[in-house]
């Protein structure tokens, strides 16, 4: 639906803010549980909407590079009770991906908007015990709860090194990279240690000379990566940090990076040459740690993201380190705020289990208020009911 054809105010119980796989399991559960249109009944006790800032369905894999194929991405867990059709391995997933989500969408008939840019939320008293304000694509959107589920993909990490501005190459982030045939025949640095990295150095060395640098030495487990022991390891430790309230960490932090078959690839080609990270750009390369000069001609910084939350700057969330503390995926500061696709649900099947949980407590945070507001009813009735 296209948000230039609404426009002034407008209400909704829940606000649902991105539409990536996390934003679609809130959307999904919210309507299980009788949650209706906020666009088609704004009138109804319990209504939603999802605001997606992209052109169309897919969250941020309808931004990834063409040569990701789904047989090498990490694993796309089904969308709540809609099971995957058969998928070309060899398809980009850019294309697949999209393309699912676009058929869930349709058979769910969720209520979405986009593209649609919230720029902030705030709360609209001084008291928390009142709603949210909205500010979304020259709309204000009145709510009692919001589900945050806006990834990472807008809020990419890109250090900065001494003499960058200098460097007359090209630089670019992991979200800018197309295809490796614009850097056929180049000197390429490669920075970063994670999966991404890993993949567009195998890519990117195929046509160009490529080195790869990064900050700590990598580490790569020696068995395949099994969810039922080492993803609950890594889920715990997420989880943790999460509740613990710190800020969050690079997703190979701590799962390590797998044997999988573009690392092999890289291996057997000898590219799998990892350098100390340089100390600084010059115009026409790198100086490396041990004092020598590398000539480049693209910095290619897959260097990874980090959450983007910063909409919800107003709302104070963030502690004395920078990290939020959250149980579950409910802010313990505000529990009508829950944050999906963050922390320990940033993986395709956190993002699932993740809008269960999230539309789980808020139902139960709902029906308390009710309650709480028949007894008092009771308590005090209105002077027509004494009669």
């Amino acid at each position: 639906m296209n948000p230039a054809d609404e426009t002034g105010p407008a209400s909704a119980t829940v606000v649902v803010i991105g539409a990536g796989q996390a934003g679609l399991s809130a959307g999904h559960h919210l309507q299980r549980s009788g949650f209706v249109s906020a666009i088609q009944q704004p009138e109804a006790s319990r209504s939603f909407v999802l605001l997606d800032a992209n052109e169309a369905p897919g969250g941020a894999w309808q931004h990834r590079w063409h040569s990701l194929r789904m047989e090498t991405v990490n694993g796309i867990f089904d969308l709540p009770g809609f099971p995957k059709p058969p998928i070309d391995p060899q398809e980009p997933s850019c294309i697949a991906v999209p393309q699912y989500f676009a058929d869930f969408e349709t058979t769910r008939q969720l209520p979405i908007l986009r593209p649609v840019h919230v720029k902030r939320v705030q709360r609209s008293g001084a008291s928390t015990d009142g709603g949210f304000l909205v500010d979304a694509h020259q709309r204000l959107w009145h709510a009692q709860a919001i589900i945050n589920a806006t990834g990472t993909w807008n809020n990419p990490l890109q250090p900065t090194y001494p003499g960058q501005e200098n460097f007359q190459g090209r630089q670019l982030h992991t979200r800018d990279y197309t295809s490796l045939e614009e850097f056929t025949g180049q000197r390429v640095a490669v920075v970063g240690g994670g999966i991404s990295a890993l993949q567009q150095l195998e890519e990117v060395s195929r046509v160009a000379t490529a080195y790869w640098y990064t900050r700590r030495e990598p580490f790569f487990f020696g068995e395949e990566f099994r969810p039922e022991t080492e993803g609950r390891r890594v889920i715990e430790k997420v989880t943790a940090d999460a509740e613990a309230g710190k800020p969050p960490r690079s997703v190979v932090s701590y799962t390590g990076l797998g044997w999988t078959s573009y690392a092999r690839a890289a291996e057997e080609r000898g590219v799998l040459n990892r350098r100390p990270m340089f100390t600084a750009l010059e115009p026409h390369g790198v100086r490396e740690a041990d004092g020598s000069f590398t000539s480049v001609d693209t910095v290619l910084w897959a260097t990874g993201f980090r959450p983007d939350l910063k909409h919800l700057d107003p709302l104070e969330l963030r502690n004395e380190h920078g990290g939020i503390h959250i149980r579950g995926t409910q802010v313990i500061s505000d529990p009508r705020i829950h944050l999906i696709g963050f922390g320990p649900s940033q993986s395709t099947i956190g993002a699932n289990r993740a809008g269960r949980e999230a539309v789980k407590s808020l139902v139960a945070t709902f029906n308390d208020q009710e309650a709480a507001q028949r007894d008092q009813r009771r308590a005090h009735p209105a002077p027509a009911d004494r009669r």
